[in-house]
Protein backbone atom coordinates (compact mmCIF):
# COMPACT_ATOMS: atom_id res chain seq x y z
CA UNK A 1 0.00 0.00 0.00
CA UNK A 2 1.44 3.45 -0.70
CA UNK A 3 1.57 5.96 1.83
CA UNK A 4 -0.06 9.55 1.39
CA UNK A 5 2.06 11.57 2.82
CA UNK A 6 5.41 10.09 1.29
CA UNK A 7 4.69 7.93 -1.57
CA UNK A 8 6.45 5.11 0.03
CA UNK A 9 5.22 1.06 -0.84
CA UNK A 10 3.86 -0.38 1.95
CA UNK A 11 2.60 -3.80 2.94
CA UNK A 12 -0.86 -4.23 2.58
CA UNK A 13 -1.55 -5.40 5.94
CA UNK A 14 0.47 -2.67 7.39
CA UNK A 15 -0.99 -0.05 10.22
CA UNK A 16 1.63 2.37 10.03
CA UNK A 17 3.97 3.91 7.10
CA UNK A 18 7.67 2.08 7.39
CA UNK A 19 9.34 5.81 6.27
CA UNK A 20 7.28 8.62 7.81
CA UNK A 21 5.34 6.40 10.43
CA UNK A 22 1.70 7.90 9.43
CA UNK A 23 -0.85 5.70 10.42
CA UNK A 24 -2.57 3.72 6.87
CA UNK A 25 -5.86 2.44 8.54
CA UNK A 26 -7.29 6.09 8.02
CA UNK A 27 -5.91 5.77 4.57
CA UNK A 28 -7.37 2.57 3.87
CA UNK A 29 -10.86 3.14 4.90
CA UNK A 30 -10.91 6.54 2.55
CA UNK A 31 -9.86 4.46 -0.65
CA UNK A 32 -12.25 1.66 0.16
CA UNK A 33 -14.88 4.43 0.63
CA UNK A 34 -14.09 6.23 -2.25
CA UNK A 35 -13.94 3.01 -4.53
CA UNK A 36 -16.98 2.26 -3.19
CA UNK A 37 -18.46 5.11 -4.53
CA UNK A 38 -16.93 4.65 -7.42
CA UNK A 39 -18.59 1.11 -8.12
CA UNK A 40 -21.58 2.84 -7.14
CA UNK A 41 -21.25 5.60 -9.98
CA UNK A 42 -20.22 3.11 -12.57
CA UNK A 43 -23.23 0.87 -11.58
CA UNK A 44 -25.79 3.82 -12.11
CA UNK A 45 -24.35 4.66 -15.09
CA UNK A 46 -24.43 1.59 -16.56
CA UNK A 47 -28.07 0.69 -15.48
CA UNK A 48 -29.07 4.49 -16.89
CA UNK A 49 -27.48 3.78 -20.41
CA UNK A 50 -29.23 0.51 -20.01
CA UNK A 51 -32.63 1.85 -19.52
CA UNK A 52 -31.65 4.33 -21.91
CA UNK A 53 -31.43 1.90 -24.80
CA UNK A 54 -34.19 -0.06 -23.92
CA UNK A 55 -36.87 3.12 -24.16
CA UNK A 56 -34.93 3.56 -27.50
CA UNK A 57 -35.53 0.00 -28.72
CA UNK A 58 -38.98 0.09 -27.18
CA UNK A 59 -39.57 3.23 -29.01
CA UNK A 60 -37.95 1.35 -32.51
CA UNK A 61 -39.88 -1.29 -32.40
CA UNK A 62 -43.32 0.62 -31.66
CA UNK A 63 -42.75 2.52 -34.81
CA UNK A 64 -41.40 0.11 -36.83
CA UNK A 65 -44.64 -2.41 -36.22
CA UNK A 66 -46.85 0.71 -36.01
CA UNK A 67 -45.54 1.20 -39.76
CA UNK A 68 -46.19 -2.48 -40.79
CA UNK A 69 -49.72 -1.93 -38.88
CA UNK A 70 -50.43 0.56 -40.98
CA UNK A 71 -49.02 -0.92 -44.26
CA UNK A 72 -50.98 -4.18 -43.96
CA UNK A 73 -54.27 -2.86 -42.77
CA UNK A 74 -53.72 -2.53 -39.39
CA UNK A 75 -53.90 0.74 -37.20
CA UNK A 76 -53.68 1.54 -33.65
CA UNK A 77 -52.56 -2.58 -32.94
CA UNK A 78 -55.98 -3.56 -33.74
CA UNK A 79 -57.03 -5.07 -37.32
CA UNK A 80 -58.63 -3.27 -39.40
CA UNK A 81 -60.54 -4.41 -42.59
CA UNK A 82 -58.70 -3.25 -45.46
CA UNK A 83 -59.49 -1.02 -48.02
CA UNK A 84 -60.52 -2.82 -51.43
CA UNK A 85 -60.55 -0.93 -54.93
CA UNK A 86 -61.79 -2.53 -57.25
CA UNK A 87 -60.06 -1.81 -60.66
CA UNK A 88 -63.14 -2.48 -62.56
CA UNK A 89 -65.28 0.12 -60.75
CA UNK A 90 -64.82 3.46 -62.19
CA UNK A 91 -67.75 5.18 -60.61
CA UNK A 92 -65.57 7.61 -58.95
CA UNK A 93 -63.99 8.70 -62.18
CA UNK A 94 -67.01 10.54 -63.51
CA UNK A 95 -69.11 13.74 -62.45
CA UNK A 96 -72.01 13.45 -59.92
CA UNK A 97 -74.08 15.92 -62.25
CA UNK A 98 -72.79 14.05 -65.81
CA UNK A 99 -73.90 10.87 -63.92
CA UNK A 100 -77.74 12.28 -62.53
CA UNK A 101 -78.22 13.99 -66.01
CA UNK A 102 -77.33 10.98 -68.42
CA UNK A 103 -78.35 8.18 -66.71
CA UNK A 104 -81.22 7.63 -68.58
CA UNK A 105 -79.56 7.73 -71.81
CA UNK A 106 -76.91 5.55 -70.44
CA UNK A 107 -79.62 2.88 -69.68
CA UNK A 108 -80.51 3.22 -73.67
CA UNK A 109 -77.25 0.86 -74.66
CA UNK A 110 -78.26 -2.08 -72.86
CA UNK A 111 -81.78 -2.22 -73.46
CA UNK A 112 -81.78 -1.29 -76.89
CA UNK A 113 -78.82 -2.74 -78.45
CA UNK A 114 -77.30 -1.09 -81.57
CA UNK A 115 -79.87 1.39 -82.12
CA UNK A 116 -79.86 2.44 -78.33
CA UNK A 117 -75.90 3.04 -78.91
CA UNK A 118 -76.66 5.44 -81.64
CA UNK A 119 -79.59 7.42 -79.54
CA UNK A 120 -77.32 7.49 -76.86
CA UNK A 121 -74.34 9.36 -78.69
CA UNK A 122 -76.68 11.12 -80.87
CA UNK A 123 -78.16 12.54 -77.63
CA UNK A 124 -75.36 13.11 -75.01
CA UNK A 125 -72.15 12.65 -76.92
CA UNK A 126 -70.59 15.12 -74.77
CA UNK A 127 -71.22 13.11 -71.34
CA UNK A 128 -68.46 11.01 -70.17
CA UNK A 129 -70.42 8.78 -68.48
CA UNK A 130 -72.53 7.74 -71.20
CA UNK A 131 -69.44 7.29 -73.56
CA UNK A 132 -68.07 4.87 -70.87
CA UNK A 133 -71.60 2.61 -70.91
CA UNK A 134 -71.63 2.84 -74.50
CA UNK A 135 -68.42 1.35 -74.37
CA UNK A 136 -69.54 -1.48 -72.77
CA UNK A 137 -72.72 -2.09 -74.20
CA UNK A 138 -70.43 -2.31 -77.34
CA UNK A 139 -68.46 -5.17 -75.86
CA UNK A 140 -71.57 -6.83 -75.23
CA UNK A 141 -73.14 -6.17 -78.73
CA UNK A 142 -69.85 -7.59 -80.52
CA UNK A 143 -69.55 -10.36 -78.43
CA UNK A 144 -72.84 -11.76 -79.40
CA UNK A 145 -72.55 -10.74 -82.72
CA UNK A 146 -69.42 -12.89 -83.11
CA UNK A 147 -71.22 -15.71 -80.83
CA UNK A 148 -74.26 -15.47 -83.76
CA UNK A 149 -71.51 -16.22 -86.35
CA UNK A 150 -69.61 -18.80 -84.81
CA UNK A 151 -73.11 -20.70 -84.31
CA UNK A 152 -74.55 -19.79 -87.81
CA UNK A 153 -71.45 -21.12 -88.98
CA UNK A 154 -70.84 -24.19 -87.30
CA UNK A 155 -74.61 -25.34 -86.36
CA UNK A 156 -74.30 -28.71 -88.24
CA UNK A 157 -71.30 -29.35 -84.68
CA UNK A 158 -74.74 -29.23 -82.58
CA UNK A 159 -72.37 -28.70 -79.74
CA UNK A 160 -71.10 -25.07 -80.67
CA UNK A 161 -75.10 -23.69 -81.08
CA UNK A 162 -75.73 -24.92 -77.46
CA UNK A 163 -72.63 -23.79 -75.97
CA UNK A 164 -73.48 -20.23 -77.72
CA UNK A 165 -76.84 -20.65 -76.34
CA UNK A 166 -75.68 -20.97 -73.05
CA UNK A 167 -73.23 -18.12 -73.87
CA UNK A 168 -76.12 -15.74 -75.23
CA UNK A 169 -78.11 -16.22 -72.24
CA UNK A 170 -75.33 -15.23 -69.79
CA UNK A 171 -74.64 -12.09 -71.40
CA UNK A 172 -77.95 -11.48 -71.32
CA UNK A 173 -77.70 -11.40 -67.78
CA UNK A 174 -74.41 -9.74 -67.64
CA UNK A 175 -76.60 -7.02 -69.38
CA UNK A 176 -79.75 -6.71 -66.64
CA UNK A 177 -76.91 -6.20 -64.32
CA UNK A 178 -75.01 -3.54 -65.72
CA UNK A 179 -78.74 -1.78 -66.11
CA UNK A 180 -79.22 -1.96 -63.08
CA UNK A 181 -75.63 -0.90 -62.30
CA UNK A 182 -76.26 2.42 -64.31
CA UNK A 183 -79.91 2.78 -62.27
CA UNK A 184 -77.72 3.46 -59.34
CA UNK A 185 -75.37 5.73 -61.09
CA UNK A 186 -72.44 3.52 -60.87
CA UNK A 187 -70.12 2.63 -64.06
CA UNK A 188 -68.69 -0.92 -63.22
CA UNK A 189 -67.08 -2.99 -66.31
CA UNK A 190 -69.56 -6.14 -67.00
CA UNK A 191 -68.17 -9.38 -66.20
CA UNK A 192 -66.70 -11.82 -69.05
CA UNK A 193 -66.46 -8.87 -71.68
CA UNK A 194 -64.30 -6.31 -69.02
CA UNK A 195 -61.30 -8.20 -69.88
CA UNK A 196 -61.77 -8.04 -73.49
CA UNK A 197 -58.83 -5.54 -75.10
CA UNK A 198 -61.20 -2.52 -77.42
CA UNK A 199 -63.32 0.01 -76.65
CA UNK A 200 -61.61 0.50 -73.20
Amino acid sequence: MVCSNCGTENRDNSEFCMNCGMSLASQRTQQSQQQGQQTQQTQQSQQGQQTQQNQQGQYSNQYAGQTQYNQGGFVGGYAQNPVYSDPYNHSGEFDKTDVSQNKVFAMLPYLMGWIGVIVALIASRESKYVGFHVRQALKLSVTKTLLGIIALVLCWTVIVPIVAGVMFVILWVVQIISFFSVCSGNAVEPPIVRGLGFLK
